[in-house]
């Protein structure tokens, strides 16, 4: 799995977002190409941001339990997975402010590097390690930017 935190990658992935139009359409799925850069958005929200209700401890013990391998490991996320509530996102947005945020989001983390993240606890699997940090946010930044052929 490619690194997130060298800055090599974070630039690679911040110019496959760069080729993203208004304009692109997905290879699968139903999301607009604004609607997906607000979704890839949520995971650094959850990090950075408190916009969003933690979920209780059952709920964290289902995720845990169910989820957390599926998206902190380096295994492939499949086509048109279900994805978490606050993951949905059904109304329009703003391209251009969902990109840059996007980038902002992205280059904040390379900053502050994997040593930041390492033994860090997510919003919803507990403690991670700086590598399930990086599997987490570059995987799912991969699927999605795949899914809009960039």
């Amino acid at each position: 799995m490619k690194n997130i935190f060298e800055p090599a990658i974070a630039q690679e992935v911040i110019e496959r977002i760069n080729k993203l139009t208004p304009d692109s359409r997905p290879l699968w799925g139903k999301m607009t190409v604004a609607q997906m850069l607000a979704h890839c958005n949520v995971t650094y929200e959850l990090v950075y941001d408190d916009k969003h209700k933690k979920p209780n401890a059952l709920m964290r013990f289902l995720l845990k339990t169910f989820v957390k391998n599926k998206v902190v490991t380096e295994l492939p996320y499949k086509q048109n997975n279900p994805t978490a509530p606050f993951f949905v996102i059904k109304d329009g947005k703003d391209f251009e402010l969902e990109k840059k945020r996007l980038i902002d989001y992205i280059n904040k983390t390379q900053q502050l590097g994997a040593g930041h993240f390492d033994k860090k606890e997510s919003f919803s699997f507990g403690i991670l390690s700086a590598g399930e940090w990086n599997n987490m946010f570059y995987k799912h930044l991969d699927h999605h930017l795949n899914q809009f052929g960039v």
